[in-house]
């Protein structure tokens, strides 16, 4: 039986909250060391003028940060999942929806992974395969058993070992709920974010997946 790691809204505020809470840390004590710095103005909430004058890169607050350091991880998951389908999917259909999402997804996970090194939180090195088992923390204080739509490592392992028809039905009930959980995320990221650019790639992932999971569901009920 599919097992999958969504909790609910309370558990994914508290892990925002949290995570919040230490890049806030992180944040303060970098201004704090910055002598020149304007003493109204953090980069979590930066004043008018400031953010009027600054390139949007620079202008940011604790949902962005939280919104990239979160996305990447689980956008390196999905494209784990969508480079099974190449030799174990027997639909083409599926096939062509994986490497769609591959196409998309690395792009942005490339994207925000500057975006967290102009804002001083750069995420270290790790491949996809660390995901799944959350064995390594992408920047300190985010719980990313939070993150709705991650898959456990037993729903990793079921997927890798599945072909054929089985792989299909699989990748799409997984994908399906996987792309729900980075909606959500997204959509945390459009009403509390300040950074532009960064509101219009999670408005963008919105329109997207959300687009996907009709596709997906539709796919899915031919089987």
């Amino acid at each position: 039986m599919l097992r999958t790691s969504m909790l609910s809204s309370t558990t994914w505020r508290r892990g925002l909250l949290a995570g919040a809470a230490v890049t806030a840390t992180l944040v303060l004590s970098a201004c704090g060391d910055d002598t020149s710095s304007d003493p109204g103005m953090s980069h979590g909430g930066m004043t008018a003028t400031a953010a009027a004058s600054a390139p949007a890169s620079t202008t940011f607050n604790d949902a962005d940060v939280m919104f990239a350091g979160m996305m990447i991880p689980h956008h390196r998951q999905a494209v784990e999942m969508a480079a099974l389908a190449d030799g174990s999917a027997a639909s083409s259909e599926v096939k062509d929806l994986a490497a769609k999402i591959k196409a998309a997804q690395q792009p942005e996970i490339d994207t925000m992974s500057q975006w967290l090194a102009a804002w001083g939180h750069p995420m270290p090195a790790m491949g996809a395969s660390a995901m799944p088992g959350m064995g390594a923390s992408a920047m300190p204080g985010m719980d990313h058993s939070a993150m709705p739509g991650v898959m456990s490592q037993a729903d990793m392992d079921k997927l890798a070992k599945a072909k054929g028809a089985a792989f299909d039905k699989q990748f799409l009930t997984m994908m399906i709920s996987h792309h729900e959980g980075a909606v959500t995320m997204a959509q945390q990221e459009v009403t509390q974010g300040g950074n532009p650019d960064a509101k219009e790639l999670a408005q963008k992932i919105i329109t997207d997946q959300q687009a996907e999971i009709t596709t997906m569901k539709g796919l899915l009920a031919k089987r």
